[in-house]
């Protein structure tokens, strides 16, 4: 009985064992992940070892010698510059893998493989606006470039020769908690990176919302609301500044300006192709700093994530030697600086995805009207490999010369509601030519300002504003990439998909994009506001970022003598509320006509308030949740971009501070859903002012200097990337906000912060960005630079000379040779 009781025990814990150690739909093998010896205990160890300190691989041509100083910042010095980026390869896929697969697999349209069918429809959508097919024809078109080629393919091979070493223990955490195997790493994927950045930076429209307020108002209407430049900029090139150049002919602005509506679109919310958050970068001349020469600073807003989008490296070979803030995924560094020259990018923001109503001949949808005759509607068949499913899924893609139709009926789910149904998508992200990375190859490589200019040549899209300075003591910007030969404000409404004029008609020359050199007044800097006043002679687009951030940079600036890093970084963590400054005078001035206000406690700290949004301020979370309120009374009832069947876009805070100040007794004041009253201005500054300490008071309880301190109610998080719960940090101490030079919000901020001091001998630098090096979770290399960055604070970056630099600061060191 005993024996009979032991095979039956033995039996199940062998089919257990076997159960166990099998995929179970979307649920990983538990117990692999779960195993001490292999799952993810493994992970658990504290990474604090530096990687072996002599590797033998397949694929390099020389040695390379790898340095890691006290912040696992890896020095890569190599002989020739195939060897260099091999290693490049290597290392960040020792740290950063899983995030480098993850991104090429969102932009791919592929996650559904590894996650199911709750990602099916992100799939579905970032396949169908094309950027798995874009980028591999970028990738063709760029094999032509036979240094693009080596650059990638090297890298490539770096990355692949880290993924043949790995056993499941070795795989990162979230490769065993989803279930997956790393895939082998190809340029194919490098591009991918490239293009979820330009979804990232360009993936954004108001089309639709924009024909709404057309249809229903009229253009007076929308000229009075939205007008195409703001009363209140300070735009990236000077005022003033000479336009060196004979223009190209720009297209007449044709009879009718948008499609006519249609019945079909639906109410989407469209996300804005210009958000109020984004990032900073300014040079100043010598004549402005310390020490004679430029200093440059960089600090590029985006989503706040763990493992942090960036990844600090120095990389050296004969040709060049660079230090900055890589791409994981990507060969060379974006953000950087070398011995001459240091570089720097924020975003353009100009308009460049249109849609266009397409008129079918039929049903069938085989063939669309355009220019007086029928022409054939493209198709080609995506397939869904889905997790947990037996079969694939197939979905057709119909295109027309305008780019791909997002979603064809009503009946389909829409992932990001980035589009009305049966309308083509134009779209600057799938234009096919292109080796954008050529431009921060040669930026790498840069030792003057005419190899500055040469390296924006290469530049496609996102469009960004490329900063420069160099120990020649030159400064300059340039709001660069391909920029769309538009009529005035085409595109600002759903145009006619019929109509050959509105097509886009060219590009705007390279060299006549706007940019500026050493200008009088001893800076250039950008914060995603207006690239040029109105005399610029190209329509880049109607709406660009608040002006607010580039106002008090600008202002700083001009007040700065003798700038040293430490004037400028008190810049970069400047929480000046800009807006404030403009509008609550005008609000308390009508609060004041009422004496009972002045006893209201809120009313009191608004009065005493500095105007600035550091962490411990109360006044700081009245005034952004008051304007909040305002601006939703004044619009909403006429413009609510949540309305099901017709959602519109707010017109801007600009705008509505012009209203306030200027047109008292506009219309608009008046809310239509009050049919028995007549709502003026005043009435609103009051309401929604009770509104704004009601809400507050009913979420944080009675106003006290803790919960109400602007921190607390911001409360900065940075999630994991995959949104695995542990793996990220929350409530983060700091100030700042939208409008703010410092514009740290709940999730998004300055994820790499740069300051770069030129030399004529070499350069000194800081910088950190909110995470660390490594992407395990369970390393202090993960997360270590998080509260200096919420401090305001930067590291001395080490930029060696060679790698038998001494210091102190260097940890480990690690060869790899021929194997």
């Amino acid at each position: 009985m005993k024996f009979t009781k032991f095979i039956l025990s033995l039996i199940a814990a062998a089919g257990l064992t076997y159960y166990l150690n099998q995929p179970l739909g979307t649920i990983p093998a538990l117990g692999r992940l779960f195993s001490p010896f292999e799952g993810f205990w493994q992970n658990g160890e504290a990474k604090l070892a530096l990687p072996p300190t002599d590797l033998k691989l397949e694929g390099v041509k020389d040695e390379v010698d790898v340095v890691f100083d006290d912040n696992r910042v890896p020095h890569i010095f190599a002989k020739n510059d195939n060897d260099l980026y091999f290693a490049q390869g290597y290392v960040i896929a020792r740290d950063r893998l899983w995030q480098m697969e993850f991104y090429t697999l969102a932009a791919s349209g592929r996650l559904s493989e590894i996650v199911g069918e709750r990602a099916l429809e992100l799939d579905r959508y970032n396949r169908r606006i094309g950027m798995a097919n874009a980028a591999k024809k970028v990738y063709e078109n760029g094999k032509k470039n036979a240094i693009f080629n080596e650059v990638l393919n090297s890298y490539a091979a770096g990355v692949n020769a880290y993924i043949k070493q790995l056993k499941y223990k070795d795989l990162p955490v979230e490769y065993k908690i989803i279930g997956y195997q790393p895939e082998e790493w190809s340029p194919y994927k490098t591009i991918l990176m490239m293009m979820n950045m330009r979804n990232v930076l360009n993936g954004g429209s108001d089309d639709y919302r924009m024909s709404n307020i057309l249809a229903k108002y009229g253009i007076d209407i929308v000229k009075d609301l939205y007008p195409d430049y703001p009363t209140n900029e300070s735009p990236i090139i000077p005022t003033g500044t000479k336009w060196n150049f004979t223009p190209i002919p720009v297209p007449a602005v044709p009879a009718e300006i948008a499609a006519k509506p249609s019945s079909d679109a639906l109410a989407f919310d469209i996300p804005s192709h210009s958000p109020e958050i984004g990032s900073n970068n300014w040079a100043v001349g010598g004549e402005k700093s310390a020490t004679g020469l430029p200093i440059l600073e960089n600090d590029p807003h985006l989503q706040l994530t763990l493992p942090s989008i960036w990844y600090q490296m120095q990389l050296s070979s004969p040709n060049m030697n660079v230090y900055g803030a890589c791409l994981p995924g990507a060969p060379g560094v974006v953000i950087g600086f070398n011995k001459d020259v240091a570089w720097g990018v924020t975003n353009v923001g100009s308009d460049v995805m249109d849609f266009y109503q397409i008129k079918f001949k039929d049903k069938t949808k085989r063939e669309y009207w355009y220019n007086g005759a029928w022409k054939p509607i493209t198709m080609r068949v995506e397939e869904f490999v889905i997790k947990g499913k037996k079969d694939p899924l197939r979905d057709t893609v119909y295109s027309t010369h305008h780019g791909p139709i997002v979603y064809n009926t009503a009946s389909e789910k829409n992932f990001n509601k980035n589009a009305p149904v049966g309308h083509a998508m134009r779209w600057i992200a799938n234009e096919a030519e292109g080796t954008d990375l050529m431009a921060f190859y040669y930026l790498n490589r840069a030792k003057n300002y005419d190899d500055y200019r040469k390296a924006l040549t290469y530049y496609i899209a996102p469009a960004q504003n490329f900063i420069f300075a160099s120990n020649q003591n030159d400064i300059a910007i340039t709001p660069n990439g391909k920029l769309p030969l538009k009529w005035k404000e085409q595109g600002k409404f759903i145009m006619d998909g019929s109509n050959p004029t509105h097509d886009w008609q060219g590009w705007i020359p390279a060299e006549q994009n706007p940019t500026v050199k050493n200008p009088p007044r001893g800076f250039v800097s950008s914060a995603n506001q207006f690239s040029a006043d109105p005399t610029y002679p190209y329509y880049l687009g109607w709406k660009f970022a608040p002006s607010e951030r580039a106002i008090r940079i600008n202002e700083r600036l001009t007040q700065m003598t003798k700038a040293t890093v430490d004037s400028l970084r008190s810049v970069q963590n400047d929480n000046f509320n800009v807006e404030a400054r403009r509008v609550l005078p005008l609000l308390m001035a009508v609060l004041n006509k009422d004496s009972s206000n002045k006893i209201n406690s809120a009313y009191q700290v608004l009065a005493k308030w500095n105007l600035r949004n550091d962490p411990n301020e109360i006044g700081a979370t009245i005034f952004e949740r008051w304007v909040r309120e305002l601006r939703y009374a004044i619009w909403n009832d006429e413009f609510s971009p949540q309305n099901d069947k017709s959602p519109m876009l707010y017109p801007t805070r600009d705008r509505t501070w012009v209203m306030i100040e200027k047109q008292p007794t506009a219309q608009w004041f008046d809310d239509v859903t009050t049919k028995d009253k007549q709502e003026t201005m005043q009435d609103l500054v009051k309401s929604s002012f009770k509104a704004t300490i009601d809400s507050l008071t009913a979420k944080l309880g009675p106003m006290n200097d803790k919960t109400w301190a602007w921190t607390n109610v911001k409360s900065t998080d940075i999630n994991h990337l995959g949104r695995l719960p542990g793996f990220g940090r929350q409530d983060i101490s700091n100030g700042g906000g939208a409008g703010i030079v410092n514009a740290t919000t709940e999730q998004h901020g300055p994820s790499w912060r740069m300051i770069v001091q030129l030399d004529k001998g070499w350069p000194k630098a800081y910088g950190l960005y909110p995470g660390g090096q490594s992407g395990n979770p369970s390393s202090p290399f993960y997360d270590n630079m998080i509260d200096k960055w919420a401090k305001g604070e930067l590291n001395e970056l080490l930029f060696m000379k060679s790698k038998d630099e001494k210091s102190s600061r260097i940890a480990g060191k690690m060869k790899i040779s021929k194997k």
